[in-house]
């Protein structure tokens, strides 16, 4: 069963930068949500995020947020590449609500993961690896297997530029009936548009 813990019993999260100064990938992530009656954008919807740090550890503050979404659809968070934890393989959790309130229905909650592939080039740099949990690989996450039924696609695919990766990555999530999830790593901007 996917875990998600409410935001509200654990912080104050109405903030889009929820580094805290973790260490890590910089990573931008931006939520969009679209009405798929319309496949209008929808505004003023509450988006919680929340993710392990680089050492698969959760604080009880860094590393989670609230903002809602701005005219476009999108809320926007300032975070970074998340860890695996012991019991879970690298993702980032969240809940998008009815209603601009934290105290809102939720209308969606789940998880983004990342290829394994990716996240063992990641792994291999500093403060990830430092990360003394066992490897979980998505194929090992049940959230993954969820998160990934029903004609879902919850994986964020990572491209690196000119095969070099500290020149920059880019990362994408290809269509899904709720979310559309637009990243940015670095300096770099990539906008993978919901198909209606």
């Amino acid at each position: 069963m996917l875990d998600l813990v409410p935001l509200t019993a654990i912080i104050k999260p109405l903030r889009q930068n929820v580094t805290e100064g973790q260490t890590g990938l910089p990573f931008t992530l931006d939520i969009g949500v679209i009405d798929v009656t319309s496949c209008q954008p929808m505004q003023n919807v509450m988006v919680e995020v929340w993710s392990p740090n680089a050492l698969g550890n959760y604080g009880d503050s860094f590393l989670r947020g609230a903002s809602t979404t701005a005219t476009n659809g999108v809320a926007e968070f300032q975070t970074i590449f998340p860890g695996f934890t012991s019991d879970s393989a690298n993702h980032i959790s969240l809940m998008v609500h009815t209603g601009s309130a934290l105290s809102g229905t939720i209308a969606h909650g789940g998880q983004v993961f990342f290829t394994d592939r990716w996240t063992d080039v990641v792994g291999m740099t500093a403060p990830y690896n430092g990360n003394t949990n066992a490897r979980v690989l998505n194929a090992q996450d049940q959230n993954y297997a969820l998160a990934n039924s029903g004609g879902y696609n919850a994986i964020v695919d990572i491209e690196s530029i000119h095969d070099d990766w500290p020149e920059g990555v880019i990362g994408f999530i290809s269509k899904s009936p709720i979310i559309i999830v637009l990243a940015e790593f670095s300096d770099l901007n990539v906008f993978h548009s919901y198909w209606c």
